[in-house]
C-alpha cells in the first residue's frame, strides 16, 4: 500500500494529524493499562470465553499500544489503521456482544459496540487516504 495521500491541503493535513491523535489517545492508553495490567486483563479475555486468553492479551498490548504509537506517530498508517481496524471489529463481536445481553445492561453494550464501528470507520479512512503530510514515512 502505498503511503502517498491523495493531494489535500495544508488544512487537511492538520485534520489527518489531529484525527491520528485521537485514535491513538483511545489505543496507546488502552495498551498501556493492559500491559501494566496484564492478569487482570488475561482474566477478562477468559472471562468471555475465548481461548489462550495470555495470548490474547500479548496481541491486544501489541495491537493498541505498537500500532497505536505507529499510527500517531505517521509510520506504516494504512497498514496500522488496519490491523486496529479489523482488531476493534473483532473486539465489538466478544466484549460488546449486546445482543446477547439482559435488557439492563444491553443498552450500554450497544453503544459501545456502535462506538466501536465508528472508531472502525474513522480508521478505514486512514487506510482509504493515508496520513496526510506530517508523518514518520515522509521523513
Amino acid at each position: 500500500m502505498s503511503t502517498s495521500p491523495i493531494s489535500q491541503s495544508p488544512a487537511q493535513d492538520a485534520l489527518a494529524l489531529v484525527g491520528r491523535i485521537l485514535l491513538a489517545a483511545l489505543f496507546i492508553p488502552a495498551g498501556f493499562g493492559k500491559l501494566t495490567g496484564f492478569a487482570g486483563t488475561v482474566g477478562y479475555i477468559g472471562s468471555v470465553g475465548l481461548p489462550l486468553p495470555q495470548v490474547g492479551a500479548a496481541l491486544a498490548i501489541v495491537v493498541e499500544l505498537g500500532l497505536g504509537l505507529a499510527l500517531l506517530l505517521g509510520f506504516k498508517t494504512r497498514l496500522a489503521a488496519l490491523v486496529l481496524a479489523v482488531f476493534t471489529l473483532a473486539a465489538s463481536f466478544f466484549f460488546h456482544n449486546y445482543w446477547a445481553m439482559p435488557a439492563d445492561k444491553a443498552g450500554m453494550q450497544q453503544l459501545m459496540f456502535m462506538k466501536n464501528v465508528a472508531i472502525t470507520g474513522g480508521l478505514l479512512a486512514f487506510v482509504a487516504f493515508g496520513a496526510g503530510r506530517f508523518d514518520i514515512d515522509r521523513r
